[in-house]
């Protein structure tokens, strides 16, 4: 028998589908929206609910608030995509007359960065799709679930529960394929369940080429970028054995020298995960007048508590992220001693 606090969930996520469904009945005006600097599972989670509720007769509009990686340009759809940093009168007037507003793949409007007072006080009603944890938003159709592997996973559900599968087509499939793929690192992620494997199945039985599409993520890198790899793993690896840890800290002056792009920095951090007896690994970054840390670990290490509780972050148990105010020399000091003070002590 399945414990109280599921079935009410369960009852609940029924709930708000069927009221979802029936609120959708009607041709709306709907905004998908994500979290800045999007991700993989974020834009494929958009542009597949994008092209469901299209083809649904909907008026849909995918907004984010600032560019992403040129490896995810080939997405079907994207070309429909909307940035709020370069549009914002004409996407702030999207998201002040919609009827509905798709909240995917983050749970706290500060996570929308200058999109978020737009966002916050748009009129319409809220649907919540996003597996991250302490969500904040309280939406009108909630869709929450943080033993999810990704966002796109919640959407594929969500697109069956509302109109079955033939509903997916082959361009929702791969979209949602490349979030499920990223966000479970390939599937070696400690959340890749039998579900995953069994989701990931139907996309490819429903079109999904995912040879095409783990190349255009993982094998389209600019002579730039592997470079500044080969440059980061002999020149800025970072090791301190003794506290289990290894750590990149990149500068505006890497980012100039190696003309980087947007995206170009992702994945470094996990070659430090990769180095044996290494449990916790970081990667801290200067640019555009922020400093930007993202933080990996293994096994019981909760790193989106030290994110949450040392800079203004969060995330999942082994992956995270945040941020600092201070200078790059000073977060870096913090950072190590934190580590040695805290997370090593703290097992969840």
């Amino acid at each position: 028998m399945q414990p109280d606090s599921v079935r009410q969930d369960l009852c609940n996520y029924m709930k708000d589908t069927k009221a979802l469904k029936d609120f959708l009945v009607t041709s709306r005006k709907i905004a998908i929206i994500t979290h800045a600097n999007p991700d993989a599972d974020a834009l494929g989670s958009a542009l597949g609910l994008f092209h469901f509720l299209k083809e649904a007769g909907h008026e849909v509009y995918p907004i984010v608030p600032n560019s992403y990686p040129k490896f995810l340009d080939w997405m079907p759809g994207n070309q429909e995509v909307i940035a709020f940093e370069d549009e914002t009168a004409y996407a702030s007037n999207l998201l002040a007359n919609s009827d509905l507003l798709f909240c995917l793949d983050f749970s706290g409007f500060n996570r929308v960065k200058e999109m978020s007072d737009a966002a916050a006080g748009a009129p319409a009603k809220i649907a919540l799709v996003d597996h991250h944890l302490n969500p904040e938003i309280k939406p009108d159709f909630n869709f929450w679930n943080d033993k999810a592997t990704a966002t796109a996973e919640l959407v594929f559900d969500l697109i069956l529960e509302l109109s079955g599968r033939g509903a997916v087509s082959k361009e929702i499939a791969e979209c949602l394929y490349a979030g499920i793929m990223t966000d479970t690192g390939s599937f070696k992620h400690p959340n890749t369940s039998s579900k995953v494997h069994r989701i990931v199945a139907d996309l490819i039985d429903l079109g999904a080429n995912v040879n095409k599409v783990s190349r255009l993520i993982y094998d389209t890198n600019s002579l730039n970028k592997l470079k500044f790899l080969g440059y980061s793993l002999a020149e800025k690896l970072q090791v301190c054995e003794k506290y289990q840890l290894a750590y990149f800290v990149i500068t505006k002056r890497d980012f100039k020298k190696f003309d980087l792009e947007q995206g170009d920095t992702e994945g470094l951090v996990n070659y430090a995960l990769s180095i044996k007896g290494i449990v916790i690994a970081a990667i801290i970054i200067e640019r555009a007048g922020e400093i930007k840390l993202s933080f990996r670990s293994v096994g019981d290490y909760a790193v989106n508590t030290f994110a949450e509780k040392y800079f203004q972050g969060g995330g999942h148990k082994n992956a995270a992220g945040g941020n600092s105010g201070q200078s790059l020399k000073e977060t870096e000091k913090v950072f190590i001693e934190l580590i040695k003070q805290n997370i090593l002590k703290t097992k969840i």
